[in-house]
């Protein structure tokens, strides 16, 4: 008769995806961060600084949320 223990692939898969999971995380608050910078250094701007880069102040939130990816 054969025996076969599979708890160990279980517990590797798991892991995995256990990982995976944290990357997916980290990946989202850097993403937020990152929005969050832009946006507070585009905020300080004045409206005559805005125009000269090309934006306004309802351009701001657009521009922090792309994604540079």
């Amino acid at each position: 008769m054969a025996n076969v223990n599979t708890n160990l692939a279980a517990s590797s898969i798991l892991a995995g995806r256990v990982t995976s999971f944290c990357h997916l995380a980290l990946n989202a608050v850097a993403q937020w961060n990152d929005a969050r910078i832009t946006r507070n250094a585009l905020l300080k701007l004045s409206a005559r600084e805005l125009d000269d880069i090309g934006l306004t102040f309802a351009d701001i939130e657009k521009v922090a949320a792309r994604k540079a990816y």
